[in-house]
């Protein structure tokens, strides 16, 4: 039990200086996690990179199932979670999970920004990779999930540059910083799903600008034949998007999350891992 000397040197201490039991072990497993994923050889990286765009496309496959079957986008969007669940329990990584992680143990120097550089580029490209090739296989297994591929990849496609569009892409990157940081926050499987599906529900039935999955919808409709639109247009959407995921994720969540432990940076950088 704590004593009332405690309680007021609790009270007395610098904001940045109190301590936060559940924040500081969050903040040591995002350090953890930052620094093996920044020192990660090149094969694994790879390997991982892929399986996030794989994982991710099943749940794109399961959308565009129920959408053609249902013509419901709300009810495709509940389907589409399981590709969440399947990143988490498969141990696989989107681009955009890498803000949070990564950019705390830069923060505290247990890695470089070159690193952090190289975590971003790789896995991007081979997530795109992964979800390129079942998007594909996808749209030739399920020949009548074509049209609904065409749709949606068409909608995310003409979005153009636009501050509608920008804000959705820094709420999707916001979105999934923040699940990152939940599923951080607890050591229960149980917890850690329940976040995967409430986050990934939002941010595919707010139709939120996501670089990778709805780089995917893109490719399929793409794929499927007969599409309105272009690869030009893609990689006009694909690079728009992506600013504004680095944007949210970092501005809105990882940034100020850092604010509530600066303390425990200050110590992590006066250490001097990276020299």
């Amino acid at each position: 039990m704590r004593s009332q000397d405690d309680h007021h040197r609790e009270l007395t201490a610098p904001t940045g200086a109190r301590e936060d039991p559940e924040v500081e072990e969050a903040f040591e497993r995002l350090l953890d996690e930052g620094e093996q994923r920044l020192h990660r050889p090149l094969v694994p990286l790879i390997a991982t990179g892929l399986l996030g765009g794989i994982d991710v496309a099943v749940g794109v496959l399961t959308y565009l199932v129920v959408d053609a079957r249902t013509g419901d986008p709300l009810l495709a969007s509940l389907a589409f979670t399981i590709g969440f669940i399947a990143l988490l329990l498969g141990h696989s990584e989107l681009f955009t999970e890498n803000f949070l992680v990564p950019v705390t143990a830069v923060a505290a120097r247990c890695g470089t920004v070159v690193e952090l550089l190289r975590l971003w580029a790789l896995t991007l490209v081979t997530n795109l990779v992964g979800g390129f090739a079942m998007a594909w296989m996808t749209v030739v297994a399920l020949p009548e999930v074509r049209e609904s591929a065409r749709v949606a990849g068409s909608h995310y496609a003409h979005l153009g540059v636009s501050a509608r569009s920008f804000f959705l892409a820094v709420l999707a990157g916001a979105v999934i910083t923040l699940l990152t940081r939940m599923q951080h926050g607890t050591e229960s499987t149980g917890v850690k799903l329940a976040a995967a599906v409430a986050m990934s529900f939002v941010l595919v039935g707010a139709q939120l600008f996501h670089s990778v999955l709805d780089s995917i919808l893109m490719f399929a409709g793409l794929l499927a034949g007969q599409a309105d639109y272009t690869y030009a247009d893609w990689f006009g959407a694909l690079v728009w998007s992506a600013f504004g995921n680095l944007v949210g994720g970092l501005v809105l969540v990882t940034a100020i999350r850092l604010l509530r432990v600066t303390h425990r940076v200050a110590e992590s950088r006066a250490e001097g891992q990276t020299g």
